[in-house]
């Protein structure tokens, strides 16, 4: 069993936080195979840029998204570590206990 630390919890909650935004979703739908600057990702989601960074923020602010600057763009790709992290923890509630389905009352 893997203890958690209140640095780690911390962590986990901002990913799971930023997890459950559909926007934030799509983000990290659209960089699954690439990474792409925000123009793209604006021209992809349909938003405004300013609408993007907020979202954009909040999941770098939790490790899910790593940026680089060229120029005067900014590129931004997955963080696969921090998905791990999270996968970790939640792996820890099906490790020791067997997931049944719910008996259903007569």
């Amino acid at each position: 069993m893997v203890t958690t630390t209140s640095t780690n919890l911390s962590t986990i909650l901002s990913g799971f936080r930023a997890l459950s935004d559909p926007i934030r979703l799509q983000v990290l739908e659209l960089l699954q195979t690439q990474e792409l600057c925000v123009c793209e990702l604006c021209e992809k989601l349909d938003i405004s840029q300013s609408k993007l960074s907020f979202h954009l923020k909040t999941l770098k602010d939790a490790e899910l998204l790593r940026s680089r600057q060229e120029g005067r763009w900014i590129y931004y790709r997955l963080n696969l570590s921090q998905f791990i992290v999270l996968e970790e923890y939640l792996s820890e509630y099906r490790q020791f206990s067997e997931i049944l389905p719910a008996k259903s009352c007569k």
